[in-house]
């Protein structure tokens, strides 16, 4: 066997040596890939779902449920395509049903109380996730302007509600305390909340109401009033309590959406 036969042997050797790798670290990278695609549609339906469980039932519209489900259901829908070893069926027939439930108006969930500044902050984080979670549909294609604007201006409305709902409470605590100047304090910082949602009715609605307060409580401050059970707080609390149910706010949020 001459030189160059033994040359060609071994530049033949090496490129297939070279091949046999490329072509193994290009396996493993589509592997690593797929994995790394698999675990972010995994956490994406998990992440709908919490916020489906856990943000508070008084601030679930029909539009965020169903914007919810359709996050999973795109999840799914990849995850599908990708063969992944999870229990995907399970989780795109819970995700049908809860759908038919919400669009034949059986699906009811508990309001929550915001009674803590822990509890507070936590919806607020939901809520936050919710707003990114819209973002991220809209600007991968999933929804269209309009429906991530709309649902936006209303999921950014939450967060200010949220904090709002802290203050009433305490507010209501002050009150039945008979501590009227730390009440007033308490609506003062709600109405300031609410007043962040300058271009929704409902919330400068409420804004005139937690001022009509402070000045019915200004003035029971100044005359020395026990202002435990009066007529004008069982009102606000009434109308507060039902501030995301009542048929009024249900035409006005129409009209704001628009």
């Amino acid at each position: 066997m001459d030189a160059i036969t033994i040359v060609i042997i071994l530049a033949a050797v090496v490129t297939v040596s070279i091949v046999i790798i490329v072509l193994s670290q290009m396996r493993e990278r589509a592997r690593i890939e797929r994995g790394r695609k698999i675990t972010a549609q995994q956490d994406a339906y998990n992440r709908a779902d919490r916020l489906l469980s856990e943000i508070p039932g008084q601030y679930l519209t029909t539009d965020l449920k169903l914007l919810l489900i359709k996050r999973q259901e795109d999840a799914c829908a990849q995850l599908a395509s990708l063969k992944a070893d999870l229990p995907i069926k399970q989780w795109q027939e819970a995700s049908q049903q809860l759908k038919t439930q919400v669009l034949e108006k059986q699906d009811t969930r508990s309001p929550v109380k915001i009674d803590s500044a822990e509890k507070s902050n936590y919806v607020k984080e939901l809520l936050q996730n919710l707003f990114k979670m819209i973002e991220g549909m809209h600007k991968s294609g999933k929804i269209d302007a309009a429906t991530a604007k709309k649902n936006l201006k209303y999921v950014l409305f939450l967060v200010h509600k949220t904090h709002a709902d802290l203050h009433v409470f305490q507010a209501r605590d002050y009150v039945r305390q008979n501590q009227l100047r730390k009440a007033i304090h308490a609506y003062h910082l709600a109405s300031t909340e609410m007043g962040k949602s300058r271009d929704n009715p409902l919330a400068m609605k409420a804004v005139k109401s937690f001022r009509t307060r402070i000045k019915e409580l200004e003035a029971m401050d100044a005359e020395g009033k026990d202002t435990a059970s009066t007529e004008s707080q069982a009102k606000l609390d009434r109308e507060w309590d039902t501030f995301l149910h009542d048929e009024e706010f249900k035409k006005k949020k129409a009209d704001y959406d628009d």
